[in-house]
């Protein structure tokens, strides 16, 4: 969810609840304001009755209207204080039920007692009510409206430095040049730029000093490497005949071999995790599998494996050696853990490719598998399929490792 629409929620809500509560407490409130009132004019009216009869000892000549009317009735039981209620009566003329405010009280003409119901009708104070309160929500859905729609714009408009910073950012490459965001007039936002700014030109600099250390640790490490395979081989002239001297120099230089393979491994998983190939070769993933296959026909034949291919043609985008190596490391994988006699089946098309053969043991570790220097066995530099996961990732396939039926099986998917 974004920080926008997040906030709108908080706040939108928020303040529906508060208008909501002060709606309701504002209504009440008003309506006890115009009872209040309402009563004060039925006090008033009383007030009047009362002077007049003790001015003139008779009653007063009754005027009633449509909004207030008095009724004087004859009594013998007279009331010790006025009674204020709210009572509902039926108007003819509206045909409909409406509700009155009554002042009853009692006056005494020579010497006869009276009772005298002031009524004030209570519609006007109702519509009077209703027009405010519907003002009163006409105004708090503009401000709600206007209140959605400034935040919305102001809130874009103060965040767009920080989507360009976050735009710049999902850019950006170690191998590129350091950022260079530009100084903004957020002071939050331009001190994340500054720290941005400085992080990114420090991770420029190690990228670039790693990367050299590489390259030169490489060149430098080929160097006695090649020496020392052919000081072996000048020595294997020197020891012929000589068993055990044979034995040792052999040993050395299956040392060499494996140190030598070691090292190219390392360097090519460097270059993968720091981007240094680019993916956009056309390539024919079952030519490259043809290929491999040929160059491995003797190893099948001598372990008696049989071999199943069922592959479709078509292009891809990838990296010609990088495709090389992912089928040589997954077929020499496929070979070191197949038992003699055992099979290998091969399933290429454009969505995915799955290597299985029968296993020499059990499952290997569903953990550990792509890791490096895991191996299941003593053979191999425990690599392989480290560089195979690298590959995938760098050129934004999935593989995974399951075993069923004493099988093992690798499934890359190009379309993940």
């Amino acid at each position: 969810m974004k920080l926008f629409t997040k906030y709108n929620r908080i706040n939108i809500t928020a303040t529906i609840c508060i208008f909501l509560a002060g709606s309701v407490a504002f209504y009440f409130v008003l309506d006890y304001v115009l009872i209040r009132q309402l009563d004060a004019s039925l006090r008033s009216e009383k007030q009047e009755i009362t002077e007049y009869i003790q001015e003139h000892q008779q009653l007063p000549e009754i005027q009633n209207t449509k909004e207030q009317w008095i009724q004087i009735n004859k009594t013998d039981l007279p009331i010790e204080k006025p009674i204020l209620k709210t009572i509902p009566v039926y108007n003819k003329a509206e045909a409909e039920q409406e509700y009155i405010r009554q002042l009853s009280f009692t006056v005494s003409v020579n010497q006869q007692y009276y009772l005298v119901a002031v009524n004030k009708s209570e519609t006007e104070t109702e519509e009077l009510l209703k027009l405010i309160i519907l003002v009163t929500i006409s105004m708090v859905a503009m401000i709600l409206l206007f209140n959605y729609l400034i935040n919305r714009r102001l809130i874009n408009a103060i965040w767009k430095p920080f989507y360009n910073t976050i735009h710049n950012i999902k850019d950006y490459a170690a191998n590129k040049q350091a950022l260079s965001l530009s100084k903004e007039p957020i002071d939050e936002i331009n001190l994340l730029n500054e720290s941005l700014n400085s992080m990114t030109e420090q991770i420029h600099k190690d990228f670039y000093a790693l990367r050299s250390f590489t390259e030169n640790a490489s060149h430098e490490m080929q160097t006695p490497l090649a020496i020392i395979r052919s000081k072996v081989e000048s020595l294997y002239q020197l020891a012929e005949g000589k068993e055990i001297m044979m034995q040792q120099l052999l040993s050395i230089e299956d040392a060499c071999l494996k140190l030598s393979k070691l090292h190219q491994s390392l360097l090519l998983l460097t270059k993968l995790e720091n981007k240094q190939f680019v993916l956009k070769e056309s390539i024919h993933l079952k030519s490259i599998l043809e290929q491999k296959i040929e160059e491995r026909k003797e190893l099948f034949e001598s372990k008696k494996i049989d071999l199943q291919v069922n592959a479709t043609d078509f292009e891809m985008q990838l990296h010609q050696h990088l495709s090389e190596i992912l089928i040589s490391n997954l077929l020499n994988n496929a070979i070191r853990y197949t038992a003699l006699g055992g099979t290998i089946s091969i399933v290429l098309n454009p969505q995915t490719l799955t290597i299985s053969n029968t296993a020499i043991a059990g499952s290997l570790d569903t953990e550990k598998v792509f890791t490096r220097f895991y191996k299941a066995s003593e053979s191999g530099t425990g690599l392989g399929l480290s560089i195979i996961k690298e590959i995938c990732i760098a050129a934004g396939f999935s593989i995974a490792y399951r075993f069923e039926n004493e099988t093992h099986y690798f499934i890359i998917d190009f379309q993940a």
